[in-house]
């Protein structure tokens, strides 16, 4: 599984403070069931690369989901499963940008694993290689394994 880290303060490209496109959910550690699923479409007009180099995809400005966790003693897994090659980020509680291209199982969809991950605010975007790309994914947000 991947995990590409972007350290970077807040980007303007990216406003978490937007209602996110597909909901939010409140999960604590131990969570069922396991994986949490959300369906979307992935994609958007914004080139994330032009504020946090490191990351990659066409995302919306708002968030496509926002977890609200509360940590146990178990790793948490975003990852994405979808036909086409898709794209993560995610800010994260400690106010990072976490993101991945291919860390998924098939190698064409992105995984982010935080290993000691912190309580609080995820915001999370799901990206797409062209702009205006808007193919069918799911979120899977797990403490087992990643898609």
């Amino acid at each position: 599984m991947g995990l590409a880290l972007a350290l970077a303060p807040v980007a303007s490209a990216q406003d978490y403070s937007q209602n996110p496109n597909y909901g939010s959910a409140n999960l604590s550690g131990g969570f069922t069931p396991d994986p949490y699923r959300v369906s979307l479409r992935a994609g958007g007009s914004i080139d994330v690369s032009q504020s946090i180099s490191r990351c990659r995809g066409y995302i919306t400005n708002a968030p496509d989901f926002r977890l609200s966790f509360s940590a146990g003693s178990l790793p948490l897994i975003i990852s994405v499963a979808s036909s086409a090659d898709t794209t993560l980020v995610i800010n994260g509680p400690d106010g990072n940008f976490y993101c991945d291209d291919d860390g998924g199982v098939n190698g064409s969809n992105p995984s982010v694993r935080f290993n000691s991950p912190g309580s609080g605010q995820y915001d999370i975007w799901v990206g797409t290689y062209s702009p205006g790309s808007n193919p069918s994914a799911t979120l899977h947000i797990s403490e087992v394994s990643s898609q």
